[in-house]
């Protein structure tokens, strides 16, 4: 990793703002190697050397990956007038440079990306990579193997779309209600829904189980988030479509 002014290693470490940083040094809150950090401009290499604020030794991460469990009611944006934000339900003080990777409705619950890594959230979103994501779904009324076929052909969804194949999974069907699972390598908006409607039916409740080899961790209560594991990291760097 390359070196790095002090006071941009403080802003990445603790976000905060460059004059806040300043402020801090000048203040004689922080100390590099044991010694007391006098200019903003200072040079320090993360990981090599060892800066203490206010005697807490701050870790420096270039990036960073958060799974999060989301709820109905908010929306996936880093910013809203009026409604709740996945932003909001973070409280890590690197939050400010988080986004979502791609989006979910707002009454759609399940797995949602957060990082600051725009290189990283491309190659899953682009829509070039086709990156499988999965959704359970419960819809209305009893699905069988005419909606698993027409799944898995070139569904019309309205508005002059077509939809690229998908994977429909029954795992329980009545009269009433069918539980399903739904697999999609494209974004398109709304597409689980109108995939569902263009066969005659309509979903009840819908959440996101898995994003590539991500899956969502089911000892998350909505709301709550972790950060990915190491080898979760490398298994969506990995991805490969």
């Amino acid at each position: 990793m390359k070196e790095m002014r002090l006071d941009k290693f403080l802003c990445q470490c603790l976000g905060i703002s460059r004059k806040e940083a300043k402020d801090m040094i000048r203040k004689k809150q922080i100390t590099v190697n044991g010694q007391q950090a006098s200019r903003p401009e200072i040079k320090v290499f993360p990981g090599k050397d060892q800066v203490y604020c206010q005697e807490e030794a701050l870790s420096y991460e270039e990036h960073h990956y958060l799974m999060l469990h989301k709820p109905q009611g908010v929306v996936s944006a880093t910013k809203d007038a009026s409604d709740k934000t996945v932003i909001d339900l973070i409280h890590e003080n690197y939050k400010s440079g988080l986004f979502p990777v791609g989006r979910l409705d707002k009454d759609t619950e399940g797995l949602m990306l957060l990082t600051d890594d725009g290189e990283l959230a491309h190659r899953l979103m682009a829509p070039k990579r086709h990156v499988p994501k999965s959704y359970y779904a419960e819809v209305a009324g009893r699905m069988g193997e005419a909606e698993v076929e027409a799944f898995s052909g070139h569904l019309d969804i309205g508005g002059g779309e077509t939809a690229k194949p998908g994977i429909l999974k029954i795992l329980e069907t009545s009269d009433e209600r069918s539980k399903v699972i739904i697999t999609i390598s494209e974004g398109k908006f709304h597409q689980v829904k109108r995939m569902v409607s263009a066969v005659g039916s309509r979903v009840l409740y819908l959440k996101r189980v898995s994003i590539g080899p991500l899956e969502l961790d089911e000892g998350l209560a909505l709301g709550e988030y972790r950060e990915l594991t190491k080898d979760e990291i490398d298994q969506i760097k990995e991805q490969r479509c």
